[in-house]
């Protein structure tokens, strides 16, 4: 099976639906389409699907079915959705009303296997077609830090032969990107899987205000005989968030150490 994924970007305002012409030529697909007409969001929908490429041409689908797939009922849908409720909609509540409205206009031979929206360019929100119910809300984090890798039980030329720069007995700093992942059913009273303001609370609580400026062996407790690889950090910090985010559930922590260099845990 083949998974592919296209991404739609686009800007309305809650007076859009119905007031745009699909025949028009599309000027600015790459900065947002319809074109953004006062302060208004700019969004970024990716849809996938799965299934088996024709063995001719291929294609799973064609790009330009689910460009019009997306535009014609994704974009109004969202329109529809910001003129009915006003900007405080849940975001929840939208990618799951375009789930419903995508998932049953797809091709049978390329059903829809994921929906993700991009509310900023740190903050998605995900529904998977195994757990249609379930949202999955990610949201991006920064810390800095110094750290130093070294392994007590190898001797100083073993240490600079495995973790060479690395182990520079004063160590050296990253720029760290975090990505928290928790899921679960909206509310039905709020929308939300977890109100945005509280999860992020809880991870500056939690992780950032522990990590943050710190020299990871030196000032930590976490990582006093825990050898801060980008591996072990992503461990530390699902240990640190595990049971914190009530009523939703942790999924995910991905850490950047570079742009190059990153790991992911999802627990044992």
């Amino acid at each position: 099976m083949v998974r592919l994924t296209r991404e739609v970007r686009f800007s309305v305002d809650r007076d859009w639906a119905g007031h745009v012409e699909f025949t028009r030529p599309i000027t600015n697909s790459w900065g947002g389409w319809p074109s953004a007409v006062g302060l208004v969001p700019y969004l970024q929908l990716r849809a996938t699907v799965v299934g088996r490429p024709d063995p001719r041409t291929g294609y799973l689908c064609n790009i330009s079915v689910l460009d019009d797939l997306l535009r014609r009922h994704a974009i109004p849908l969202v329109a529809d959705e910001l003129r009915a409720h006003g900007w405080r909609v849940s975001v929840e509540h939208v990618l799951q009303t375009i789930w419903q409205g995508v998932a049953r206009e797809c091709p049978p031979q390329a059903p829809l296997a994921a929906l993700e929206l991009r509310a900023t360019p740190h903050l998605s929100y995900t529904i998977e077609r195994e757990h249609p119910t379930m949202v999955l809300l990610s949201q991006q984090f920064e810390f800095s830090a110094a750290h130093r890798l070294h392994c007590p039980d190898l001797s100083d030329e073993e240490n600079r032969r495995t973790f060479g720069k690395c182990n520079n007995p004063r160590g050296h700093g990253h720029n760290y990107l975090v990505e928290i992942t928790v899921a679960g059913p909206p509310d039905p009273r709020t929308g939300a899987v977890l109100p945005l303001p509280r999860f992020e609370q809880i991870v500056k609580d939690q992780v950032v205000d522990r990590l943050d400026h710190k020299h990871l062996n030196d000032d930590t407790e976490e990582f006093r005989t825990v050898n801060p690889s980008v591996e072990n950090i992503a461990r530390v910090i699902w240990d640190l968030l595990v049971g914190q985010v009530a009523p939703a559930r942790l999924h995910r922590v991905r850490v950047w150490e570079t742009p190059k260099t990153w790991a992911e845990y999802a627990g044992a």
